[in-house]
This record gives C-alpha cells, structure tokens and sequence, in this order.
C-alpha cells in the first residue's frame, strides 16, 4: 500500500472532511480515500437500490377489519382452479 501527503488543505476543506467523517463515523483518511475513489470512478453505483417513500403514510393505518377485508380478497385471487390446470 502507498502513501501519500496532500499539502494545502484550507481550513474549509478539513472542516467539511471532518464534519464528513465524523457523520459517517469513519476516519477523516478512510473519508478522503473513498471521495477519491468515487471522484474517479472507482467505486461502482448499486443499480436497483431506489428506496420509494410515496406508501409510507399507510404502513400502520389499517385496523384489523380493513385488513381482514383485504386479506380475504388476496386470499380469493390465490385460489386456484384445479379444472383448468389438468
């Protein structure tokens, strides 16, 4: 593994690495190594990872007779015919 000194770190720059590191509770070194990486393109992005939030207001909201209505009906669409599967 190599070494490397970067000189000419502003005060600005150590802040926000710092600030950085310590919100992601890393190292100011593994911080900066890993914005190098993905500055040049060494770090891949996670394809399929979108994180959708537009259903979240009704986790929770059914009392137990919305739930048993909707269940029941799921429950009807996974009958299966056994006269069209022969």
């Amino acid at each position: 593994m190599s070494s490397l000194s970067i000189r000419g770190i502003d005060d600005e720059l150590a802040e926000r690495l710092k600030q950085l590191a310590l919100e992601e509770q890393k190292s100011v070194n593994s911080v900066v190594l890993n914005v190098l990486r993905q500055h040049l393109g060494l770090i891949k992005g996670k394809k399929f990872t979108q994180s959708f939030h537009d259903l979240d207001q009704l986790f929770g909201s059914w009392d137990d007779t919305q739930f048993n209505t909707i269940q029941g009906a799921v429950d009807s669409e996974r009958h299966i015919d056994t006269e069209l599967w022969k």
